[in-house]
């Protein structure tokens, strides 16, 4: 293992000792630095994107050992590399997810072990990269699961969220007719990108047919459960197979409509995961991808960053900048 000595052994980490209410048992803390295992690499972090995914681990979601900590998306610099690892050098700039279920601490810390990472292109800032990687691969494996077929219609429930916001750029790309819900927030912006845009609410059905020129042919819902499960079956042509949610997992099942938890999990593959981000990286350097960022906060301002995501109306990424209050 190459290792690049910090000058301290401990570091600071947002993790949690038991399960609950994120605001109840999540404590910013002091911890030993980890060392990368093989297969792994450890990351001085600049950046840590959070997600109401993180809320969910603390309540209970994929219980493992604890303690644990939060913070799926990473950027930062490699500051140590693991056996078997040879696509990367210390001082390189990386972006991925951490191992948040193999580690006692993950992505919002000073340092993190990283699971996959990819190299940030030249021209993409590292804030940026750390919006990236899960609203990049939940979109692209959602819409794998659907089927990114050029020329077919997608009605993309939720666009003003960070996954229906790259679902909608995604599908552009891969030739697809996009029809997307969303507020006034992000409206004018998916327009700009070339999706019909349209509002939630009564009478959705009716807004997505004057608007689609011809029939939805699959739907992906990324929007907070509201009951919109039925029209959005209705919209796809009765077909319940045609829809996928990756948010109202309760009601999916009742319905006939796929869900996230319910796909064969012995099709699930990395290819459908991260083998885009490469891509989109790119793309994101030249400016023709992104994932809009909400607010930043140094991590000792996790709590405010906590307070905001709860509520749901984050209106982009949140972030946490570690190297911005660790040094003073």
């Amino acid at each position: 293992m190459v290792d690049h000595t910090a000058a301290t052994d401990s570091m600071r980490t947002v993790r949690f000792h038991e399960y609950g209410e994120p605001a109840d048992v999540l404590r910013l803390e002091t911890a030993p630095i980890p060392e990368p295992g093989p297969g792994r690499i450890r990351v001085a972090v600049h950046a840590c994107g959070l997600a109401p995914a993180d809320w969910a681990l603390c309540r209970g979601l994929f219980p493992g050992h604890l303690p644990r900590g939060i913070g799926c998306d990473v950027s930062g610099t490699v500051e140590a590399v693991g056996e078997e690892v040879t696509d990367v050098t210390v001082g390189d700039l990386v972006f991925g997810t951490a191992d948040y279920a193999g580690q006692p601490s993950a992505g919002a810390a000073d340092q993190a072990i990283m699971d996959h990472w990819f190299a940030v292109p030249e021209g993409l800032d590292l804030t940026q990269a750390a919006t990236l990687p899960m609203a990049l691969s939940t979109a692209h494996w959602h819409l794998a699961r659907l089927g990114l077929a050029a020329g077919s219609t997608i009605l993309i429930n939720g666009a003003g969220t960070t996954v229906g916001y790259a679902a909608v750029q995604i599908a552009l790309i891969r030739g697809m007719r996009v029809i997307a819900t969303a507020g006034e927030t992000y409206a004018g912006r998916l327009r700009d990108l070339g999706a019909a845009v349209t509002t939630y609410g009564d009478g959705l059905t009716e807004r997505v047919k004057a608007v689609s020129e011809g029939p939805v042919d699959l739907v992906f819902d990324t929007a907070p459960a509201n009951g919109v499960l039925p029209d959005l079956v209705r919209i796809a042509g009765g077909d319940p197979q045609r829809v996928l949610t990756c948010s109202d997992l309760t009601a999916a099942p009742g319905l006939g409509v796929r869900d996230t938890f319910h796909e064969d999990p012995t099709t699930f593959t990395d290819e459908e995961r991260f083998g885009s981000f490469a891509e989109f990286a790119r793309l994101a350097a030249e400016g023709r991808f992104t994932v809009p960022v909400s607010r930043t906060f140094p991590l000792d301002q996790w709590r405010t960053a906590l307070d905001i995501s709860v509520t749901g109306h984050a209106h982009g990424k949140l972030l946490l900048l570690p190297a911005a209050d660790a040094r003073g």
